[in-house]
């Protein structure tokens, strides 16, 4: 996440994105005065090369050749039913949307939220999980001198550099960020014979 927040954050205060790793299906990415937002897509499959019944980690060869490892929580039912040499299907999903709140006195916060659903049970291993974190940050001090804005969040202080004039020339002491990021993962497998 924090690679990508990163991403997001360049777009929104108008510093050159990084470029996405080459097995990324589809990033898009929209601007608006005072807010921003990006998204990234992915599909892979791959074979289970490895699995961890103590731990429920799963080791996964995709097909271009990344290692991915997954921890399956309490909530996967049927995890017994998974072998090496299985066929996965997996899809990822982020957003992360920032906006200015000129006015705001909205209380800095974060809220989590989170939901997993899987197979029913006695069918073949699958599931979909996914995460919405929702950050409420006051902009405590701007340097027009080095265009820079430093944000009070709910765990920490943040100074981030504004390359965008306008969106600087926007921004107020006391405003506030919302930052609203969501990941979801869904996985299918196919047990070969």
């Amino acid at each position: 996440m924090r690679a990508f927040a990163m991403v997001v954050v360049s777009v929104f205060w108008g510093l050159a994105a990084p470029s996405f790793a080459a097995d990324t299906d589809a990033v898009t990415i929209e601007r608006a005065p005072g807010k921003a937002g990006a998204a990234v897509a992915a599909s892979r499959s791959g074979t289970i090369s490895a699995i961890d019944a103590a731990t429920r980690t799963v080791t996964i060869l995709a097909e271009d050749g990344q290692v991915v490892t997954l921890v399956a929580g309490p909530d996967v039912r049927n995890f017994a039913q998974l072998e090496i040499g299985d066929r996965v299907d997996f899809e990822y999903r982020q957003a992360l949307t920032l906006e200015l709140k000129p006015g705001s006195t909205a209380p800095i916060s974060r809220v989590d939220d989170a939901a997993v659903a899987g197979a029913a049970e006695g069918e073949a291993p699958a599931g979909i999980a996914g995460r919405r974190v929702t950050v409420v940050a006051e902009i405590v001090a701007l340097d027009a001198e080095t265009s820079t804005v430093t944000l009070k969040g709910p765990d920490r202080t943040i100074e981030l550099p504004v390359a965008d004039p306008a969106q600087f020339a926007r921004m107020s002491v006391g405003d506030r960020i919302q930052a609203t990021y969501v990941e979801a993962i869904a996985l299918s497998v196919t047990h070969v014979e």
